[in-house]
C-alpha cells in the first residue's frame, strides 16, 4: 500500500526535535536495514532497535519512542503479545505493525488495528527482490514521518460554511491550512449507488460504518476502494460481511453489480465501474498506480459516473494522500454528492482534508454521524 507524495520529506524542523522510532525485529538484516533508512534522514532518529517484543517493552521508558516499528512473529514475545502491554505504558505510542503478506499475518494485523496499533506496512519475502525493498522503505518512512507529525500537533475543528443554495454551488480552489471549509447542497437526484474510499485507518472505520448502513446495503449496491496489498483485502471482504451481516467479497473481473451485495477492489488493482446491458458490472484495471496506489480511489468514483451519472453518493473516509478528491470533484460536477469524514475522529484527515478543503462535500461528519446521514439520504432525506 503507497500514498500520494509518499516521497516528500517533512521538515527537519519539530517542536520537539527528530521524530523518534524504536525498530523492534528479530531479524538483524530487516532490524539494521530500517535503522540505516531512519538515521539517514535528517527529521527521524533511531530510538532504539531490539530483537524481540519483551526487550521492547523493558526498553519502552528509557528509549521513549514517538513510533514503534513492530514485527509479529518475533520469540519471547510476539508482536501481537507485546502491543498492549507497549500502548499500556505509553498511552499515546504510534505503532506500526510489520509483516510478511502471508494470510496468518494479515489477520493478525487486523487483530492489531483492533487492539490499538495504528497501521501495519508489508514486508517483501525478501529484500532482494527488485523494487520490494524500495516500496517497503517508502512507504515504511511516510507513515512514521505522517504519525509521529500528528502527535506534534493539535487537531483544529474547522469552520464549516453552510452550503449555498443549489444555484449558487460551486467548487472552491483548495483554501489555507485551517480556513473555513465551504459546503455545498446534495445533489438533488437520489442515490442509487454507495461508493467508499479509504486508506490509513480505514478497516476500522469501514467496518464501523458498514454495521450502520444494513437498510441502504439492502437496497444498493455499495463498492469499496481500501488502500490494501493481496491477502489483507480478502480477509477485510470477510470481515466487511460479518459486520454487516450482508455478502461481501472482493470484486470480480465481469461480475454484475447488484444490491444487497458489498464489493471490495481486490489488491494490486484498480476496480472501476462499466455498464453491461441495462445494468453495471465490476472492471478491474492491472494499469499503473494511480496517486502512487492500488487499488485508487480515484477511478472507482469516476468511472460510476458513466452508470448512475447524478445518482452517486461518495464517501471519502480517513486516509494518507488526496486520493479520492478527483473522483469526487467528478462525482459533483456530474450531479452526485460526497461526504467526508471529519479531522478529529480521523486517523490521518488527508484523503477526506482534501476533498473537504477542495470544497466538493456536501457534509463533513464525525465517523458515528456519517452512517445515520447515509442512510436518510437513501430514504428520500436530503438536508
Amino acid at each position: 500500500m503507497s500514498f500520494a507524495a509518499a516521497t516528500a520529506r517533512a521538515s527537519v524542523a519539530t517542536p520537539s526535535g527528530p521524530i523518534r522510532v524504536m525498530v523492534v525485529d528479530d531479524s538483524v538484516v530487516i532490524r539494521g536495514m530500517i535503522s540505516r533508512w531512519i538515521d539517514a534522514e535528517p527529521d527521524l532518529r533511531v530510538a532504539a532497535s531490539v530483537r524481540t517484543g519483551l526487550e521492547a517493552v523493558q526498553t519502552l521508558e528509557r528509549a521513549n519512542p514517538d513510533v514503534v516499528v513492530l514485527d509479529i512473529e518475533m520469540p519471547d514475545l510476539d508482536g501481537i503479545s507485546a502491543l498492549p502491554q507497549l500502548l499500556a505504558k505509553k498511552r499515546d505510542l504510534v505503532v506500526i505493525m510489520a509483516s510478511t503478506l502471508t494470510r496468518r499475518n494479515a489477520e493478525i494485523s487486523f487483530k492489531a488495528l483492533s487492539l490499538g496499533a495504528a497501521d501495519y506496512v508489508p514486508k517483501p519475502e525478501s529484500t532482494r527482490e527488485a523494487g520490494a525493498a524500495d516500496t517497503f522503505k517508502r512507504d515504511l518512512l511516510f507513515k512514521i514521518r505522517q504519525f509521529g507529525a500528528r502527535l506534534r500537533r493539535p487537531v483544529h475543528a474547522p469552520s464549516i460554511v453552510p452550503a449555498p443554495a443549489p444555484e449558487k454551488a460551486r467548487v472552491v480552489p483548495p483554501p489555507a491550512a485551517h480556513a473555513p471549509i465551504s459546503l455545498r447542497p446534495f445533489g438533488l437526484t437520489a442515490p442509487r449507488v454507495l461508493l467508499i474510499g479509504s486508506s490509513t485507518g480505514g478497516p476500522q472505520a469501514l467496518l464501523t460504518l458498514v454495521a450502520e448502513i444494513g437498510p441502504v446495503i439492502d437496497r444498493v449496491p455499495v463498492l469499496i476502494t481500501q488502500h490494501m496489498p493481496p491477502t489483507f483485502t480478502t480477509i477485510l471482504a470477510e470481515h466487511l460481511g460479518r459486520a454487516s451481516g450482508r455478502p461481501a467479497h472482493e470484486g470480480v473481473d465481469g461480475e454484475a453489480i447488484v444490491p444487497g451485495r458489498i464489493y471490495l477492489a481486490p489488491g494490486g488493482r484498480h476496480m472501476r465501474i462499466m455498464r453491461k446491458g441495462a445494468g453495471a458490472a465490476i472492471a478491474l484495471d492491472d494499469g499503473p498506480q494511480i496517486n502512487f496506489c492500488k487499488p485508487a480511489v480515484d477511478p472507482m468514483f469516476a468511472s460510476a459516473i458513466e452508470v448512475w451519472q447524478s445518482g452517486v453518493l461518495a464517501v471519502v473516509l480517513t486516509g494518507m494522500g488526496s486520493d479520492g478528491m478527483r473522483g469526487g470533484k467528478a462525482i459533483v460536477e456530474a450531479g452526485g454528492s460526497v461526504i467526508a469524514q471529519d479531522e478529529a475522529t480521523s486517523v490521518v484527515w488527508g484523503m477526506p482534508g482534501a476533498a473537504a478543503q477542495a470544497g466538493i462535500c456536501a457534509a463533513v461528519l464525525p465517523l458515528d454521524q456519517i452512517g445515520p446521514k447515509v442512510v436518510r439520504m437513501f430514504s428520500g432525506g436530503r438536508a
